[in-house]
C-alpha cells in the first residue's frame, strides 16, 4: 500500500513538473495533477511488472523507494503529455 501511495504522489509531482517545463502541453494545475496521479499509478505498476518487484515481495529499502518515485514521476509526466496531445488533436479536428 505504501508503494502505491509513493507512486501516486510522485505521479502528481511528475505531471506538474512536466506541465511547468512543457508549457505548451500543460493542462493546468488540476489537469496536470489528475493526469499525473493516474500516470503515476500506472507507471509505477508497469515498472514493478517489468523489474519483477512484487508489491509484497520486498521491504521498503532505499532502492525500492527510488524506483517507485522514478516510475511514478516519469509515468505521471508521460501521461500528462499524452493527454495533452490527444486534447490538442481533438481540438484541431473540430475546427473547420
Amino acid at each position: 500500500m505504501e508503494q502505491l501511495l509513493i507512486q501516486l504522489v510522485s505521479g502528481v509531482v511528475g505531471g506538474n513538473a512536466a506541465g511547468a517545463v512543457l508549457k505548451q502541453h500543460s493542462l493546468g494545475t488540476v489537469g496536470n495533477s489528475i493526469a499525473g496521479l493516474v500516470g503515476g499509478g500506472l507507471g509505477g505498476q508497469l515498472l514493478n511488472m517489468v523489474t519483477g518487484m512484487a508489491a509484497g515481495g520486498g521491504g521498503m529499502d532505499i532502492g525500492s523507494i527510488v524506483s517507485q518515485v522514478a516510475g511514478g514521476g516519469v509515468g505521471g509526466g508521460i501521461l500528462m503529455v499524452v493527454v495533452s496531445l490527444i486534447k490538442n488533436a481533438m481540438n484541431k479536428g473540430g475546427e473547420s
